[in-house]
């Protein structure tokens, strides 16, 4: 009797949580978002498509079906008690590597600007594993890390350990592809859980010490590519690659610097319908909002982010189970770094990387990926008094 109660409780409490629990702020800031870059995306495209007598919607279409599908995604995310998530996660984190093992077979991946980290599917769509490995790596750590097996406030280091194990063999993969700006983040993800976790300080310090003289010695054994190679000396030196990396990133800068404070309104920028920016659409979409949205409506984007990540920041706090915490911990630091990798690549603070802007960005995979990051978040919150 008492287990049907318990029972008849959960479900009433899952129900409540599913119809009145979401975070209404954080659920605004993301359709802002989506709404923006919906329209970033056609103003990047449409001109350009137009003149050379293709369809000006196409890329629209595409993204708004993309769009469409992640938020179905994301609602599937809070349907089950993210809680329940523990039991399955070795099966979600095999999912993730078995998509980075895929991506490499000979004829099953497909190599796009010197990576091959997507795979072709039917009617011209495509995936890219890395971005969903995201989300299993960041679950995986986060049930390690929070089961405590000792009467102790941190992880035992047999825990971390394990963590570590869970992070290595998909980063490892994403290597082989070659994904720098994916490894950045999701490295930068793992040391942030850890940190948040209660691990000893010496654990967080030594992993950025190791990350640090691992990417020296890469660019010096050559396990880079010599494009990436090649970014990292334009970043330098913005002369070093005047017809590649270096012409990509002048013109970054001139199109978001041609916005001024107004900008030249949308659909009318000069820069952008000129197709000064190679993969404005993608990578570099902040460059039309500079450009035609100028100071003020990038800034706009920029609050509507911070909001989210604040908002996201009060769901980990506010979370009792130490699963849930690392979860959003998780999503918040690899959309807080992603951010900041993609604008910071935009304005020249950062080196060039494949890397697109969250919830802006054309691109399916990214667009899932970030959409079930949100339903995480979401769920979380909604079980806050379940």
């Amino acid at each position: 009797m008492s287990t049907f109660l318990n029972r008849s409780r959960y479900r009433r409490t899952r129900s409540h949580s599913f119809f009145s629990g979401f975070d209404p702020i954080l659920s605004a800031a993301v359709a802002g978002l989506l709404i923006i870059g919906t329209l970033l995306v056609y103003a990047a495209t449409r001109d350009w498509y137009s003149a050379n007598g293709l369809d000006p919607q196409y890329y629209l279409k595409r993204h708004v079906i993309n769009i469409v599908i992640g938020v179905a995604l994301a609602w599937g995310t809070t349907i089950i008690d993210y809680r329940l998530l523990r039991a399955y996660t070795p099966f979600i984190w095999g999912f993730g590597v078995l998509g980075l093992i895929l991506v490499l077979i000979p004829g099953v991946g497909s190599e796009i600007n010197g990576a091959k980290a997507w795979i072709r599917l039917p009617a011209g769509f495509q995936i890219q594993p890395a971005e969903i490995a995201k989300i299993s790596i960041i679950i995986g750590i986060s049930m390690l890390l929070s089961e405590r097996t000792h009467n102790s406030d941190e992880p035992s280091t047999n825990d971390i350990l394990k963590a570590l194990a869970v992070a290595a063999l998909p980063i490892l993969l994403i290597l082989r592809q070659p994904d720098m700006g994916t490894v950045f983040i999701i490295s930068a993800s793992v040391v942030t859980i850890l940190a948040v976790s209660g691990a000893p300080t010496r654990w967080v310090v030594g992993l950025i010490l190791l990350a640090v003289i691992g990417g020296f010695v890469a660019t010096k054994t050559g396990v880079i590519s010599d494009y990436q190679v090649n970014r990292l000396q334009t970043f330098v030196d913005p002369t070093a690659d005047t017809q590649g990396a270096g012409y990509q990133l002048r013109q970054a800068r001139i199109t978001v610097g041609s916005g001024g404070l107004l900008g030249t309104g949308l659909f009318n920028g000069p820069q952008t319908n000129g197709r000064f920016v190679p993969e404005q659409q993608t990578d570099f979409i902040f460059t039309v909002a500079g450009e035609q949205l100028g100071f003020l409506g990038s800034g706009a984007i920029l609050i509507l982010y911070l909001i989210l990540l604040m908002r996201g920041f009060s769901i980990a706090r506010r979370t009792n189970d130490p699963f849930g915490r690392l979860v959003c911990t998780g999503v918040i630091a690899w959309f807080a770094f992603q951010i900041f990798e993609n604008i910071g690549m935009t304005l020249g603070l950062m080196p060039m990387t494949g890397v697109p802007l969250p919830f802006i960005s054309y691109g399916g995979s990214s667009m899932f990926a970030t959409l079930i990051g949100i339903g995480l978040l979401q769920n979380v919150h909604a079980r806050l008094r379940g």
